[in-house]
């Protein structure tokens, strides 16, 4: 069973499906809240930061169906364990010399 689910089919003109498309485009970018108008309502949506995506394109019965869907988790981001500091290890006799054979090599051609 769901927790919610809000769903709304109504007509639309091109530039309202525009504008509502550049609401939730604008909310993502700026990683604001999203609010779409549902008329009566305003829905006010948290987006995190990753979320998966799927695009569907039916085509059939004489309509084109096109789906745009978003999903993501509701349950808090668990916290990533701090990572060891990587040290760099010194370079070793053989790799100097390599280094520096390499660079007679090139100085030689030049």
């Amino acid at each position: 069973m769901k927790d919610l689910k809000i769903e709304q089919k109504r007509s639309l003109s091109r530039l309202e499906a525009a504008d509502q498309l550049a609401a939730l485009a604008a909310a993502l970018r700026q990683g604001e809240d999203a609010e779409l108008e549902l008329e009566p309502w305003k829905l006010s949506l948290r987006i995190p930061a990753d979320l998966r995506g799927e695009i569907e394109l039916e085509v059939g019965d004489g309509e084109i169906e096109l789906e745009i869907e978003f999903k993501w988790s509701t349950a808090p981001a668990a916290p990533t364990a701090p990572t060891a500091p990587t040290t760099k290890r010194p370079a070793t006799k053989r790799t100097a010399t390599r280094r520096s054979a390499t660079k007679r090599t090139v100085a030689k051609k030049s």
